[in-house]
């Protein structure tokens, strides 16, 4: 049956190489919650319907037992895997490697358990409570398939103190629309300063400036665009095992060939996420500051009730 509530598909299938472990189902709430935890009860209270998780097959008895006892009842939980078999995306080839094909392929794979409007975000990165409540409302009442979404976080609130991160770039019209992303993957702090690398030059951001985390709002008019494009990716691809096919190239492709516009709802809350092993202290202080701020229960799902299907949480 189709759902009428939103979709959040969790992309949860990355290999945590500058991490080390994986950091999806790692604790850092005062029960040991895991930063998903926090964004499922976020999403529960802004409206979503259902959850995938995107993954890895070999992580699923994993993700199970981490999530589904405690989601039952509160959410429709579903899963998705991203693993290397081309030919479901009309690719009849097998290309040796060892690192998934990146976060748009991820998105494509989550398709057969997504039925209507989705919004996509990182299993590791914590977003808060404004974005996934901006969000629902925004699949809810305006997307279309000619109008679809991201939220823009300020790229000074979305740094590690620890190392260079990834970020979508985006140029933003007055009128509050994406003319532009540009995925750049080596962004960090230069001093006072916010750089990133091109070559052999460091190219300055402004603080203010508008990146994408991967929260993006869709319908699934982007995954028939994604694969469309996907096939020539790979051919491009093939011979170099670190290419990526990344979510901000489909809404950028959308954009500049006038398929899709996309709104970029502004955020001005501080982003934290578990990039690097040394990022974990941070996150678990953030979170203990907004649980002793009574942004979230100490004990996190204690607080979330399922009353003839409708869910609602205590305050």
């Amino acid at each position: 049956m189709k759902n009428t509530k939103p979709t959040l598909v969790i992309l949860a299938a990355g290999m945590a190489s500058r991490y080390g472990s994986a950091k999806q189902v790692d604790g850092f709430g005062p029960n040991n919650e895991k930063i998903i935890d926090y964004s499922i009860y976020d999403a529960i209270r802004a409206g979503f319907g259902k959850v995938v998780f995107v993954i890895r097959e070999e992580f699923l008895e994993i993700m199970k037992a981490n999530f589904e006892e405690k989601l039952k009842g509160k959410i429709e939980v579903a899963y998705a895997f991203q693993d290397f078999d081309l030919r479901k995306f009309g690719i009849d080839k097998d290309i040796e490697r060892q690192k998934p094909w990146g976060t748009a392929h991820a998105v494509m794979s989550a398709e057969p358990e997504v039925d209507g409007p989705f919004c996509v975000i990182n299993a590791d990165d914590f977003y808060g409570f404004d974005a996934f409540d901006k969000m629902a409302k925004f699949l809810t009442s305006e997307v279309h398939d000619g109008k679809m979404a991201m939220v823009g976080f300020e790229i000074g609130n979305t740094l590690s103190d620890h190392g260079y991160v990834s970020r979508g770039v985006c140029e933003v019209d007055q009128d509050g629309h994406l003319v532009d992303v540009t995925e750049r993957t080596n962004i960090y702090r230069r001093d006072k300063d916010i750089v990133y690398k091109e070559g052999d030059d460091e190219i300055a951001l402004p603080a203010q400036t508008r990146v994408s985390m991967n929260f993006w709002g869709f319908t699934p008019k982007v995954l028939e665009v994604a694969k469309g494009l996907f096939p020539a990716f790979v051919e491009k691809s093939k011979e170099n095992p670190k290419a990526e096919f990344f979510i901000p190239d489909i809404p950028d492709h959308m954009v500049k060939n006038g398929i899709t516009s996309f709104s970029v709802i502004p955020t001005s809350a501080k982003w934290f996420g578990v990039t690097y092993k040394e990022d974990k202290e941070m996150v678990q202080r953030s979170i203990t500051e907004l649980v002793a701020l009574g942004k979230y229960p100490v004990a996190l799902w204690e607080g979330v009730k399922a009353v003839n299907s409708s869910l609602y949480l205590d305050n």
